[in-house]
């Protein structure tokens, strides 16, 4: 039986978002992201209306960069808040019609409601329901595609922004695919794009009719992987719910710093954030990452993986600074730290060590610390070492 998939995308999500919340700001070019300071600011863009982005204004772009090309647009720092408690309405929508559904991010979702036709009517008649019922309830748009597999739908969604409403039937898909540039290839980034491109594969129909042993001695895997897309091939299922691979958090300073004192702080901040969390998620990881970006944006990313799972801040941080000091290059200006906990497992049930047990104070003011941000908020309490300002500025 052929899959009915949905992809269904909201249309710049947040900027859309504050654009109903404040009537005043409709057929404006909203930027959502951090403060641009005058062309001066850091951070990127989190999203931007349609009307900011004919000035050239995308996601992820530099905030300085988003404030050149277009300096009377109207910048809105995000809340997080708000926006998570609508994505949570309209997921509520999808449900309506599926228990199939698998979240891509806040503001896009797979459904499979193949077994939803009976109820509701084929895909399109779904997916014309759903976007009626988002606009009634929340008076925000989506675009939607449906397709029979995952990967045609994401991109079909994506054809006709905003509003769109975009079908691929089973018997149309090369006539759907194969004009489309290579740049549509899921997963394929600028580097696989530029070998493509050498290759004289321009578009997905180049791809399609190229042999596939080539792609295979060119690309290794991800030749086979490619040339499937390209035949439409992608028998992946909608899941449900994915499993927590990783817990993150990252810093962007306000001015590149070589101050010790103050990258060592913010470690600290960014373990307690991350060990919150990984308590909060009953989650306990093995591997443990540090991310640090210096001024001229030149990224370095560094891990460790230990014999026994953790979420405990205290240690997640003596590994984090461990590998800070073994790789900082002294002296530099940093511009962004990141902390993430990966390798994740099921937590095993054994007696405590003598070690266990002489480091169980680190444990009980991590349950301390969880109990007073869990009641008062999260900013209501943190370590000493992440407050001390620095007596003497040490930059090298």
């Amino acid at each position: 039986m052929t899959r009915i998939i949905l992809h269904v995308d909201m249309d710049a999500f947040f900027a859309a978002v504050e654009q109903r919340e404040h009537p005043e700001l409709k057929g404006k070019p909203v930027i959502v992201g951090a403060d641009p300071k005058g062309g001066r600011g850091r951070g990127v863009v989190s999203t931007c209306s349609y009307e900011a982005r004919k000035f050239g204004v995308h996601s992820a772009m530099p905030i300085s960069q988003a404030y050149r090309l277009c300096p009377r647009g109207i910048y809105v720092r995000p809340n997080g808040k708000l926006y998570q408690q609508v994505s949570g309405e309209i997921f509520e929508i999808f449900y309506e019609f599926t228990d199939l559904v698998e979240p891509v991010s806040i503001d896009e979702a797979f459904l499979d409601v193949t077994g939803s036709v009976r109820l509701f009517g084929d895909g399109v008649s779904i997916a014309k329901k759903i976007k009626k019922r988002i606009l009634e309830k929340e008076q925000l748009t989506a675009s939607i595609g449906v397709a029979p597999n995952k990967y045609l739908a994401k991109i079909a969604s994506d054809l006709e922004k905003p509003d769109g409403l975009v079908v691929v039937e089973p018997d149309e898909i090369e006539t759907f695919l194969w004009s489309l540039d290579i740049s549509k290839l899921w997963g394929a980034g600028q580097k696989t794009q530029q070998i493509l491109r050498k290759m004289g594969i321009q578009t997905i129909g180049d791809l399609a009719r190229f042999p596939r042993d080539i792609l295979k001695s060119k690309l290794g895997s991800a030749g086979e992987h490619f040339y499937n897309l390209a035949h439409g091939h992608d028998n992946r299922p909608v899941v449900v719910r994915e499993e927590v691979k990783s817990v993150s958090n990252e810093h962007t300073f306000p001015e590149d710093t070589a101050d010790i004192d103050v990258l060592r702080q913010k470690l600290i901040y960014l373990c307690e954030k991350v060990g919150y969390r990984l308590r909060k998620k009953q989650l306990k990881g093995r591997t443990i990452h540090l991310k640090l970006r210096y001024e001229n944006f030149s990224t370095i990313t560094r891990n460790l993986t230990i014999g026994k799972a953790t979420d405990r801040t205290r240690e997640i941080f003596d590994i984090v600074w461990d590998l800070f000091e073994k790789n900082y290059m002294s002296g530099r200006k940093v511009r962004l730290l990141g902390v993430g906990v990966s390798g994740f497992g099921e937590a095993e049930g054994k007696q405590l060590s003598l070690f266990d047990a002489l480091d169980e104070k680190h444990r009980e003011l991590d349950k301390v610390q969880d109990m007073l941000v869990d009641r008062f908020g999260k900013h209501i309490i943190q370590r000493a070492e992440s407050l001390k300002k620095p007596g003497k500025k040490k930059e090298g």
